[in-house]
């Protein structure tokens, strides 16, 4: 047959990862160096020829550079899959036998086991075969949804084989599952009564794609930012503890999140609680975790490591290590230290070399495990859940991100998140050719400027696909800092090269930099450091919604002292913005960028340059605005790409007779007074326009407008800001209509405050083609 295309389904026991240095002696008992697999090439290899594994820079995730490269056919490996087969005598590795129409390019495939699973009760009754075929159908059905959909992909064909094993060994709802990020949680929305809805992921009215308390009594805890899930889940065991309760907590944390401060503080106190909890650390081998279990040092992942894992898991030995403590507790101080160390080496002889991190955080830690072997999952959490002992368990599994479709597992970076795609060939479906988003128009301009400073640093926490900075990296990579999902850490650290005499640019998108705030605060606006912020997605950020919406920064970075706080109406402005705030070296300034393309301006006849390699912009005069337009009969003031839309509604106005003056503020802080000033007193209205919350740029016009007496008159003013509530995902136009920041909108606010009622009523319920 030709055009059909296969996944691998589940081994029992994987291959597991050689030591890069053998001479170092096992913790834990080693498979022989020359009869070990590598767990990711799937390859044999001799002791002699082991091949180092790619960098990762320094604790964040691997970049588009340095992603593993697909072992080639006719070298020890299998080929790589996703092929059109000239002829298919025999069902290749994985591929399911059985279900009609599985493999087809472009047909829904077969599910008959898992079309009789609505939620988890419906597993219970199922063997440990039939869960393995629910895996396999609960992967090919992901596959397909997702290729019609986009969305997460790689992450959640991770975590088949664990979401099946937690659904058949715990009882959602009344026991609590907390999916970190929800980057992963696609398969348990499928368990769990959404599997027909999964089409509408992302779209209006449709499924959120992380995990949203309002949308199923299953998804316990709202997600979207990382490394939340283990304080989460540490509340909820205490909560159960004081109302005398008796249902379990499980949090659900990868490799990525647990680089996150947030998770150690949580582990800590986890720890001195000494709470019951199970933390399932699901290791993709895309991060340098500090326990070492990946890179060159990984520990075995296969048959041995399972038996350990099983062991260390048993209800027995973890009771009877309860018994010990609680008898140890009793004994004088020299004793107690004794017992502990007799304890800790104990421990170091069944588990990996560098389970002393959890252990001594206060975590029992079982690991590693394999991930995709279903048996093994469903053991360890059945003897997990039955042990009666008190305190946090750690089971840290490796899985492998994009499991089950070769085009994910080869290419991990790309498949993280995906656009449609043909499932045949991989092939993802972009949109066409155009004008290249502000991501891409930021990082040429920052190559740019830095081709021509060598004093210029880019920071990212990582986030170097999102933010561009990969493909700036590709000149600069000692220059480029990838400090992991850390972002209070990445603030200063920047901060610490601004004291030094570097220009760091700290590119961290809107929504992420709330979590560095009080960095922002405390270590560079207070101590005036030229740290320089790039913050993208700000504004409304459409199908991923309100959790990674960049609607506060200007509120919250505005209202600093010394800050300077600026947003580009279109790319050009973008790349004059990067060159001011680079020449900003007195303090330090902010500029905001929305997510998408820009608008398509000549960007030479806005004055950048096009440098080889990237753009140079030219610096702006901090605290001026422009106008664009002079009109008599009313003012939009726009701050930002809204500046754009006020564009659109003075056209809509001049068709009615009416003159507008648009302007482009540039600048929230320092405000352009003088500019303000002058077109309060030539207008009779005046509206400002933003796509940020309240209490941003109108609220530092309102201010300078009040004190300044120019509302002492008869000035109408009316600030459009969005609104004061969540604007759930959907698509762009969707959520500009919603918050009522379409350029309908605007024109019709401007009709409104002129006295024209019911022309303003009749701009909102024009056709949406004329808007």
């Amino acid at each position: 047959s030709t055009g059909h295309w296969t996944y691998r389904g589940l081994r029992t026991h994987r291959p597991s990862r050689q030591r890069a240095n053998m001479s170092t002696p096992c913790a834990a008992p080693c498979m022989s160096a020359s009869t070990r697999t590598d767990v990711f090439q799937r390859r044999s290899r001799a002791a002699g020829d082991l091949t180092p594994r790619q960098p990762v820079n320094v604790v964040g995730r691997r970049s588009a550079s340095r992603a593993r490269t697909p072992v080639p056919p006719g070298r020890g490996g299998r080929a790589l899959r996703g092929t059109v087969n000239a002829t298919n005598t025999e069902l290749d590795d994985g591929q399911i036998e059985g279900i009609e129409g599985y493999g087809a390019i472009s047909t829904k495939p077969a599910t008959p086991l898992l079309d009789t699973i609505n939620y988890p009760v419906h597993l219970k009754n199922l063997t440990i075969d039939q869960l393995q075929q629910v895996c396999k159908e609960l992967r090919a059905d992901l596959i397909y949804k997702v290729s019609q959909t986009g969305g997460h992909l790689g992450s959640s064909l991770g975590v088949i084989e664990l979401t099946v094993a937690l659904n058949f060994v715990f009882d959602q709802p009344e026991d609590r599952i907390i999916w970190d990020v929800g980057h992963q949680a696609y398969p348990h929305k499928m368990l769990t009564g959404r599997r027909e809805r999964m089409n509408s992921m992302r779209q209006d009215d449709g499924l959120s794609p992380f995990t949203k308390r309002s949308e199923s009594p299953f998804d316990c805890f709202g997600a979207g930012h990382s490394s939340t899930s283990i304080s989460a889940g540490l509340g909820m065991a205490v909560a159960r503890d004081m109302q005398g309760k008796s249902n379990h907590v499980i949090a659900v944390i990868g490799d990525g999140a647990i680089t996150g401060g947030m998770a150690y503080e949580a582990m800590n106190n986890a720890g001195y609680l000494d709470t019951n909890m199970i933390i399932v650390l699901n290791d993709n081998q895309q991060v340098s975790l500090p326990t070492q279990y990946n890179g060159l040092n990984q520990d075995p992942v296969g048959a041995i490591s399972s038996t350990f894992a099983r062991l260390q898991s048993s209800k027995p030995l973890r009771e009877l290590r309860e018994s010990a403590k609680a008898m140890t507790k009793q004994m004088p101080v020299q004793v107690q230290e004794v017992t502990a160390k007799v304890d800790e080496y104990a421990r170091g002889m069944i588990s990996g070399s560098g389970s002393t991190l959890f252990e001594e955080l206060g975590l029992y830690y079982i690991g590693t495990v394999d991930g995709h072997n279903l048996p093994d999952l469903v053991a360890i959490l059945q003897e997990v859940k039955s042990t009666r002992s008190v305190g946090p368990v750690l089971i840290h599994i490796v899985t492998e991100k994009g499991r089950g479709y070769s085009y994910a597992e080869s290419a991990q970076d790309k498949y993280h998140g995906v656009s449609t795609f043909d499932v045949a060939s991989g092939k993802q479906n972009k949109s066409k050719a155009g004008v290249a988003s502000y991501s891409q128009f930021f990082v040429d301009a920052l190559i740019g400027e830095a081709s021509q400073d060598e004093s210029i640093v880019a920071i990212h926490a990582a986030m170097g696909g999102g933010t561009g900075l990969n493909y700036f990296e590709k000149f600069f990579a000692d220059r480029t800092f990838d400090v992991g999902i850390a972002e209070q850490h990445a603030v200063t650290f920047a901060a610490g090269l601004a004291v030094e005499g570097l220009k760091p640019m700290c590119t961290i998108y809107s929504t992420f930099l709330q979590r560095g705030f009080d960095q922002v605060v405390h270590d560079v606006a207070l101590q005036n450091l030229p740290v320089r912020f790039a913050m993208d997605r700000a504004g409304l950020v459409g199908e991923d919604g309100p959790t990674h919406a960049g609607a506060y920064d200007v509120t919250y970075m505005a209202c600093l002292p010394n800050m300077v706080v600026m947003a580009p109406m279109n790319e050009a402005e973008l790349c004059h913005m990067v060159a001011t705030s680079l020449a900003i070296d007195d303090g330090p300034s902010c500029f905001r960028y929305p997510r998408g393309p820009g608008v398509g301006v000549d960007l030479e006849k806005e004055g950048v340059v096009l440098a080889q390699p990237g753009y140079r912009g030219k610096v702006l005069e901090v605290g001026k605005g422009r106008v664009l337009q002079e009109g008599t009969d009313v003012c939009l003031l726009g701050y930002g790409v809204c500046v754009n839309r006020c564009l659109e509604a003075a056209e809509m106005l001049r068709e009615r007779g009416i003159s507008v003056t648009v302007a482009d503020a540039r600048f929230c802080k320092p405000l352009d007074t003088v500019l303000i000033r002058q077109l309060a007193k030539n207008h009779g209205a005046l509206i400002t326009v933003e796509d940020g919350s309240i209490g941003g740029f109108a609220s530092h016009v309102l201010q300078f407008l009040a004190l300044d007496g120019l509302l002492d008159g008869n000035l109408k003013v009316r600030p459009m800001t969005l609104p004061d509530v969540n604007i759930e995902h959907g698509s762009n136009a969707k959520q500009l209509m919603e918050c009522g920041l379409s350029s309908a909108h605007i024109a019709s606010t401007a009709l409104s405050i002129m006295g024209q009622k019911k022309e303003a009523l009749q701009m909102l319920v024009m056709p949406m083609s004329v808007k």
